[in-house]
């Protein structure tokens, strides 16, 4: 058996991009031999996946999954739009939102855990389907949500199949009430979060540095008006109920009922549905927010084509 060195594992990770522990892999699979582990790189699709992981993944799919007292979400990351109405990308989006709502609900549980059907890890089940479709993709988070008695009720916008499409909502209801209308009014709720893309659930929940700048900001703009101190405060107590308006999801006004804030729409259905109904807790999974998006120039783009 001949010596794998880092200096051998560092070369055929420089000529084929591939990351360190499957280098060395390949080259214990082949007795050392580096083009004998380039082509075995390239037979496993390692190769042709790690060319294409500069590009940006910005597109895709978000997948929801949910079952009784608990709720996963997921978000898969492709290049273009086009593949995420590619059936077999679509698959893979639901199978890994399963494997999510089934316990594998960190990045690190799920990219490990094992694929239906016999494929490898969901890992390996992403390195091959990059090396088929022939674009970058990226397993980019799942989060998931559970409640000991009641609900978690999911809606997913723009949906390009069941369960799939590009904002993935789960809403956590905790209630002893009838179940059918505990999920019909968590549908409408889990609707208002899609459309009203709240922050946080309650005051108490909002990230307290955010809370600070807000009232930095308001703060700086109350006292460019030339009112004394006391009256500076008290305008941005003023701003501040604004701002916990639009941002906490139980104080924001109702999409279904405007003139309804959200908790008192929790009080109302309670009545109706024969029980207290307490929200535990929300996600919001849109689809590509907070990532670099590729930026087209479709002008040079047809130039190009011309030229050519």
């Amino acid at each position: 058996m001949a010596e794998i060195t880092a200096s051998l594992v560092k070369e055929l990770r420089e000529k084929t991009g591939v990351g360190m522990m499957d280098c060395k892999k390949a080259l214990n699979e082949n007795d050392g031999d580096l083009e004998a582990a380039v082509d075995w790189l390239r037979k496993q699709g390692l190769s042709a996946a790690a060319k294409k992981a500069g590009r940006i993944a910005a597109e895709g799919l978000v997948g929801v999954a949910t079952g009784g007292t608990r709720g996963a979400v997921v978000e898969v990351n492709a290049e273009t739009d086009f593949v995420a109405r590619n059936d077999s990308f679509q698959d893979f989006v639901q199978s890994v939102a399963d494997l999510a709502l089934e316990g594998a609900d960190t990045l690190e549980k799920l990219s490990a855990a094992a694929y239906p059907g016999g494929d490898g890890s969901v890992s390996d089940k992403l390195t091959a389907l990059i090396a088929t479709i022939g674009e970058n993709m990226n397993l980019r988070r799942v989060d998931a949500l559970s409640v000991t008695n009641g609900a978690v009720v999911s809606y997913m916008h723009n949906a390009q199949a069941s369960g799939i499409g590009k904002i993935g909502v789960l809403v956590a209801l905790d209630s002893e009430g009838d179940a059918d209308k505990l999920a019909e009014f968590g549908k409408q709720l889990a609707m208002h979060v899609a459309a009203a893309d709240p922050q946080a659930l309650t005051r108490d929940d909002v990230d307290q540095s955010a809370l600070d700048r807000e009232r930095d900001v308001l703060a700086e703009q109350a006292r460019a008006s030339g009112k004394p101190e006391e009256i500076v405060q008290k305008m941005v107590d003023g701003r501040m109920r604004k701002y916990f308006e639009e941002v906490c999801l139980m104080e924001q006004a109702f999409v279904i009922d405007p003139d309804s804030t959200v908790a008192k729409a929790v009080e109302a259905a309670a009545k109706d549905i024969g029980a207290p109904v307490k929200v535990t807790g929300f996600l919001r999974f849109a689809l590509g927010e907070g990532l670099e998006k590729k930026q087209e120039d479709f002008a040079a783009e047809v130039a190009a084509t011309a030229g050519a």
